[in-house]
């Protein structure tokens, strides 16, 4: 079966829009990771409605939960292809792995630090 790719554009992107969320429903609903990032992304929502967060910390909250959610997706697409590429343990794919694990380590901890930013004052 060929794959005929749809050159009008409302179908076209209206195909586009269900594939992508297709594939956040298979993130959110396979990857533990992405399942704690997602599962702490509500948190802090639910925490910004307690705590009544101005308009510009919803901003940054929602930035940095999309940021961490974004970066943990590309990940395991990586982690992915290189485990179809090489099953096997191999040192390279190993150090390619650790690399986008990384990313993710730099998002996270850009959300740890806005989270604090905005919260942490409210307790005080």
């Amino acid at each position: 079966m060929e794959f005929q790719k749809d050159n009008t554009f409302f179908t076209g992107r209206l195909k586009s829009v269900s594939y992508a969320f297709k594939g956040a429903l298979k993130l959110i609903s396979t990857e533990h990771s992405v399942m704690v990032q997602f599962s702490i992304g509500i948190l802090m929502c639910i925490a910004g409605f307690y705590f009544g967060i101005s308009k510009t910390e919803w901003l940054f909250q929602t930035l940095a939960i999309g940021l961490v959610m974004s970066i943990e997706g590309l990940n395991t697409a990586v982690e992915k292809i290189a485990d179809f590429i090489h099953p096997n343990y191999h040192e390279r794919i190993g150090f390619i792995k650790d690399i986008a694990a990384g990313a993710v380590f730099f998002a996270a901890l850009t959300a740890i630090a806005i989270g604090l930013i905005i919260y942490v004052p409210l307790f005080l």
